[in-house]
């Protein structure tokens, strides 16, 4: 009995030691609902605008070079604030690298001279 008397304290010690970590792990995990379809999304670039311009009501912002055969374009729908970041390749294939909420356009910095 004197056994069991000792061994119980420490096995109550383990099992709050487990339990803080594992509230401590959950915390701290990434949450499995916050993957979006940008981090998938791929298809022919003239279907992806389409969808863009049609069903979310986006317009292109602004593009750049990103490589010799790649172009990053930002497209913004004003309704919602919504963002969106398409990388365009020269194979014909896009795909939604990032997007967001709440876009604020900010104006350009007056000269100073």
């Amino acid at each position: 009995m004197k056994l069991l008397h000792f061994a119980f304290p420490c096995y109550l010690l383990y099992m709050r030691f487990l339990f803080a970590l594992t509230l401590c792990a959950a915390g701290f995990a990434p949450h499995l609902g916050t993957a979006t379809i940008s981090d998938v999304f791929c298809d022919d670039s003239a279907r992806l605008e389409k969808q863009l311009l049609t069903i979310h009501g986006a317009q292109k912002l602004g593009r750049g070079m990103r490589g010799p055969d790649a172009l990053l374009e930002v497209w913004i729908a004003p309704s919602s604030g919504d963002w969106t970041m398409v990388q365009s390749y020269a194979n014909g294939t896009s795909c939604i690298v990032a997007m967001g909420e709440h876009w604020e356009a900010i104006p350009p910095a007056a000269d100073p001279a």
